[in-house]
């Protein structure tokens, strides 16, 4: 007997054999068993979730030779037929290859006749967004009002581009995509059904490269049990993919998270002799990356499907919040360009080092309570900066003691300070009101607050005191409006700069007896870059 492919011989016949769709199923055995059954259904979903599976099985439940019911007897001619493929009354069109008007015709113009072995005759289009505009039209018509021996089955993965005049006409079930556990288990379910031995990672790694669909699944399935010699072991499937164990890409994530270059290195140049699939493996660590996010933020909501919540957890107490964002940015732009790199490692490679490159400076979580950021009701100027009466700033043996109050001017400070990042765009948006003693106090106004939190402000704080010592205290006050004179900010120093050199610039340009002709001969206008 020739052999069959495992997603032939586990297709569904009835409707208690479908996994993963139980909604859909409830209200289609719902509708047939009270008899309430609309002329045309349409289901959408993405590849091998069971779209025209369902669709078979329910041209099956009208066309039993014992009546219609949600459980067709799978015996009689009429079922018998419809499992083969065979029922003259279950007319099948792939949308894809009859895309002209002329086909959408010659298939309705046999509407009208009565079924010749059934009860209903059966249309089951699949990919139906394939026709084309003037298929629709020629369709509508029918499909608002057929005949009462007819039904419409429509298929498709992507309902969007379907008219609306045909969604409406239609009772839409919405098909979801296979939770990897549902898929793992029945990838099991068969291998135990068919004596094969295998290994529970070798499944998770099928389910998860299966993506959703149960059709793939099975599919990688055929395919792992033939290149394992009918076993499937994880290290067979890890080859046949092209992936790595899991294992070994969290060990690229932690070496990142330590900012170890060498180690990252190292794991690449062992992951390099297993060929691997360089993009699917950049994949798979942007999943991780996503996974440390979410244990950041909502750590109850981490599944155990892997067995490594806790390795997630513990690196996601290592990494800033800034830092995984960044990281998930750098890998799905990479992955985007990955095709664009001479060599697929060496891309990957230039991704790694990009995250470690943009790496944000991280603060001493365990001194965040000491800068303090405070928005008061009122603002008192500063006309001078002048020291107050206090005892001056203890010595640092390592560090020289702060200078005087008239020797400190932020905006030549700043550009000294071992600031990146938004800690550096907050510094030099900050004019400096006051020194009180050991305390410097900054101004932020209120339309830059955004820019602002607790650890951009512990980190200008700790460059200061790199620069003058550990007793100095920096704060930072967020007003609403500014008034009365105030230092201005590095940044508007920065402008103000900007602009006088273009000044200058333009001046020079302008004195320029050939510029000039030039002008005068083309009958030219100076254009700013800014305008």
């Amino acid at each position: 007997m020739a052999y069959q492919v495992l997603a032939r011989r586990w297709r569904p016949h009835i409707f208690s054999e479908v996994v993963g769709q139980e909604p859909v199923l409830r209200a289609l055995i719902h509708a047939l068993d009270s008899g309430r059954l609309h002329h045309a259904f349409l289901f959408t979903g993405t590849r091998g979730v069971g779209k025209t599976t369902i669709a078979r099985i329910l041209a099956k439940s009208l066309n039993c030779e014992r009546g219609v019911s949600s459980k067709p007897c799978g015996t009689c001619g009429a079922c018998q037929e419809i499992d083969e493929a065979r029922f003259v009354d279950l007319i099948e069109v792939d949308a894809a290859s009859k895309t002209k008007v002329e086909d959408t015709r010659e298939l309705l113009e046999k509407v009208q006749y009565t079924p010749s072995r059934g009860r209903y005759k059966v249309y089951l289009i699949d990919e139906v967004h394939m026709f084309s505009n003037h298929s629709f039209n020629a369709l509508l018509k029918t499909l608002e009002e057929p005949p009462p021996h007819v039904k419409f089955l429509l298929a498709t993965t992507d309902p969007q581009r379907l008219p609306v005049t045909v969604l409406s006409r239609c009772l839409q079930f919405n098909l979801r995509r296979l939770s990897l556990p549902l898929i793992q288990n029945y990838l099991a379910k068969i291998l135990n059904e068919d004596g094969i031995p295998f290994e529970e990672v070798a499944l998770q790694e099928l389910a998860r490269a299966a993506d959703g669909s149960m059709r793939d699944g099975l599919s990688l399935l055929d395919q792992a049990i033939s290149h394992g010699g009918e076993r499937v072991l994880a290290a067979d499937v890890y080859h046949m993919l092209g992936t790595l164990p899991r294992d070994r890409v969290f060990s690229l994530l932690e070496a990142l998270a330590s900012g170890d270059a060498r180690l990252l290195l190292e794991l690449l140049e062992s992951m390099a002799q297993y060929t691997p699939d360089w993009g699917g493996l950049l994949g798979e660590l942007t999943g991780l990356v996503q996974k440390v996010a979410l244990a950041q933020f909502v750590p109850d909501a981490l599944d155990d499907t892997f067995g490594d919540r806790e390795r997630m957890l513990a690196l996601a107490k290592k990494m800033t919040p800034e830092e995984v964002q960044l990281q998930y940015q750098i890998a799905l732009v990479g992955r985007r360009d990955l095709s664009l790199a001479p060599q697929p490692r060496g891309g990957f490679e230039m991704v790694l080092l990009r995250m470690l490159a943009f790496r944000p400076l991280l603060a001493d979580t365990q001194n965040l309570s000491k800068t303090v950021v405070q928005q008061p009701s009122t603002y008192v100027p500063a006309k001078k900066l002048v020291s107050a009466p206090t005892p001056s700033v203890p010595k640092v043996a390592t560090t020289p003691p702060p200078p005087s109050l008239g020797d400190i001017h932020w905006s030549e400070l700043v550009p000294s300070l071992s600031l990146i990042g938004f800690s550096h765009q907050v510094a030099m948006n900050c004019s400096l009101i006051r020194v009180e003693g050991q305390t410097l106090h900054l101004l932020l106004e209120k339309r830059r607050s955004m820019l602002l939190n607790k650890e951009r402000a512990q980190q200008i704080e700790e460059a200061v005191q790199n620069r003058f010592g550990q007793g100095v205290r920096v704060i930072i006050t967020i007003q609403d409006e500014v008034s009365g004179p105030v230092q201005a900010t590095p940044a508007q120093i920065q402008e103000r700069t900007k602009q006088e050199k273009k000044a200058e610039a333009q001046a020079v340009l302008e004195a320029d007896p050939r510029f000039r002709e030039l002008v005068e001969a083309f009958d030219a206008e100076v254009v700013s870059p800014n305008d």
